[in-house]
């Protein structure tokens, strides 16, 4: 497996690149090809983050993990990168006949929970505004929302939603056909 390693604000150690190798070396048993790893390690406000990312033949696995220590992060993002390959090849045989998934004899794959039923808490209408991205920030900060949807003034009055990024940023998202 590919492994690329990126750092934001932190430097990244030997012992840590050596660990993170030899943690990833467990997941090759799940993939036939070789697959591609990028790990970002990065610090904020005293927290320790590693998120990993492993692309293989179109498959995409994603975790991001926060703790006070880098080593304890990346070991947590790894497990629950390996708790969803074990998710995705539990649906996936629960989906194909019996022996078509070819699953190493040394891999164990335990109890996942299945999704069966999603129920909806709570439920709200309101009139979308027209106002611009950046007066939809302002009344989102207002209420400390993690989002909020609004019609865009600026946009012929499509629907859009923003959003606070986990960089401390912000998104938009907007109504369209599919154009960028």
């Amino acid at each position: 497996m590919k492994v690329i390693f990126s750092n934001k604000k932190m430097d990244i150690s030997e012992e840590l690149r050596s660990h993170a190798a030899k943690k990833l070396g467990k997941l090759d048993r799940y993939f036939k090809s070789e697959g591609l790893t990028h790990i970002t390690f990065s610090a904020q406000r005293g927290l320790h983050i590693a998120e990993v990312t492993v692309q293989e033949g179109g498959l995409l696995f994603r975790a991001s993990t926060k703790t006070p220590d880098m080593y304890t992060s990346l070991d947590k993002s790894i497990i629950a990168i390996e708790q969803q390959i074990h998710k995705h090849r539990t649906r996936l045989s629960k989906r194909l006949r019996d022996g078509s998934l070819d699953t190493p004899a040394d891999v164990e794959v335990g109890p996942v929970e299945e999704e069966k039923h999603f129920e909806i808490i709570r439920s709200k209408k309101f009139a979308l505004k027209p106002m611009s991205p950046e007066e939809a920030i302002l009344h989102m900060n207002l209420i400390g929302h993690q989002f909020y949807m609004f019609r865009n003034a600026l946009n012929e009055s499509a629907c859009a939603v923003v959003y606070r990024r986990n960089d401390g940023g912000y998104g938009l998202i907007e109504e369209g056909m599919g154009e960028d």
